[in-house]
């Protein structure tokens, strides 16, 4: 397919009316997310200096999604999901507010923003089914891989604009402005969700119990052929590689002897590089051939990180950073494309909380454990043991791979 009318397509996607409007404010609030969350870490760091406390500080943010995760799911599946995904946004802006006036007055010390950072942690977990399942009814089927992919490039247009905003408003002495824009940014984008309408009509709940569905939630999540597949490699690649991205400021500060500029540097290199790959992803017309990217990128992105490990300076590992970004993002969105695709409408929300459970509690324990092992360690033998534990599952899969790629693809 020709690349100008690949991109024609994510054109056409973003000009229907509540997928644009509902993108718009995503983006909007996602890059005051980032700005929280870098300055959350820097913050950790110069109060700390503990690469253990910043990856508490990222298991605080992350980990509430594998306890709240299941249950939001059956919600998903029950509740009006635009009426809760508005609450959540006036959630998120008191968080936001509170952690910036507790800054800019002197009182933040680091367990009120450890605290703050875990009620954040539930508020976004318990929204991920929501944000997720959502997506379908602001798109027919058709439009469903390229919104999907936008969804991924906008969420790394934000790491790549966030993280450079944050940047300079920590070299200037501003970091509080990164609390109040992001609390800023909630109520734009809970603006925008008040004329966003949804296709078609929301699958009536199954009149079984929360326990029920959410049981039936996590069972499809574990035995859906293919689907079982996507949910492991997301589970090794969170635990043992994903956490380099949250232990950024350890490896800006000891790895590389930089400071707060250089942290952004390597956070927006990353983002640059997801953003090139959402926008491959986005531009392609099916989900035909997806599998295979899981598992090639997975392996790229491997063979990437060892060498990013190795390097000794920052100029050597910034277009690593961006080749990381590319591949993890390929992964990523591949597999989020295919499950998507694959699940009834019924059980979306249940097993997409599953999905979402997976892809912020996997990297909330990883950056914990790599963190405490990056502190008795340094930062460069943890990530080497992690990235050869998922070399070796996607040589595995690369090995099954014809008969993975059936149960993906054969349904299409």
């Amino acid at each position: 397919m020709p690349a100008s009318l690949g991109f024609n397509r994510i054109f056409q996607v973003l000009g229907q009316r509540n997928y644009g409007l509902f993108t718009l404010g995503n983006s909007m609030s996602l890059i005051g997310t980032w700005m929280q969350r870098i300055a959350s870490g820097w913050l950790a760091w110069t109060l700390t200096e503990s690469a253990g406390w910043v990856g508490a500080i990222a298991f605080a943010d992350l980990f509430p999604c594998m306890l709240i995760g299941p249950f939001a799911g059956a919600a998903a599946d029950r509740w009006e999901r635009m009426r809760v995904m508005k609450l959540g946004q006036l959630l998120g802006f008191a968080q936001a507010l509170v952690l910036g006036i507790l800054y800019m007055s002197g009182h933040l010390t680091i367990w009120p923003l450890f605290l703050l950072t875990l009620f954040n942690g539930f508020v976004t977990g318990g929204l991920q089914p929501f944000r997720l399942s959502i997506t379908p009814r602001l798109v027919t089927q058709e439009w469903l891989t390229a919104a999907i992919a936008i969804n991924s490039v906008t969420f790394n247009l934000a790491r790549f604009v966030g993280p450079a905003l944050a940047g300079v408003l920590i070299a200037l002495g501003g970091m509080g402005l990164a609390f109040v824009i992001n609390a800023l940014s909630f109520i734009i984008f809970f603006m925008f969700l008040n004329v966003v309408r949804l296709y078609g009509t929301r699958t009536p709940p199954s009149g079984k119990s929360f326990m029920t569905d959410m049981v039936e939630g996590l069972k499809h999540a574990a035995t859906l052929p293919g689907v079982n597949a996507i949910i492991l490699q997301l589970i090794v690649s969170g635990i043992f590689v994903r956490p380099v991205l949250e232990l950024l400021p350890g490896w800006a500060a000891r790895a590389f002897n930089g400071a707060s500029g250089d942290f952004a540097a390597l956070t927006s290199a990353f983002g640059v590089g997801a953003i090139v790959g959402g926008l491959w992803l986005a531009a392609r017309k099916d989900a035909h051939g997806l599998a295979r990217i899981v598992v090639w990128s997975n392996i790229a992105m491997c063979l990437v990180l060892l060498l990013f490990a190795a390097s000794t300076a920052l100029w050597m590992a910034l277009p690593l950073a961006m080749l990381t970004g590319a591949t993890m993002v390929s992964a990523a969105v591949s597999g989020q494309t295919l499950t998507q695709i694959i699940v009834p409408d019924h059980l979306r929300g249940r097993v997409l909380s599953v999905l979402g459970l997976v892809m912020r509690g996997s990297p909330a324990i990883g950056a914990l454990l790599i963190g405490v092992a990056s502190d008795h360690y340094g930062m460069r033998i943890p990530l080497i043991a992690g990235v050869t534990v998922l070399l070796c599952l996607m040589l595995y899969y690369l090995l099954e791979f014809a008969r993975f790629r059936s149960i993906l693809e054969d349904t299409l």
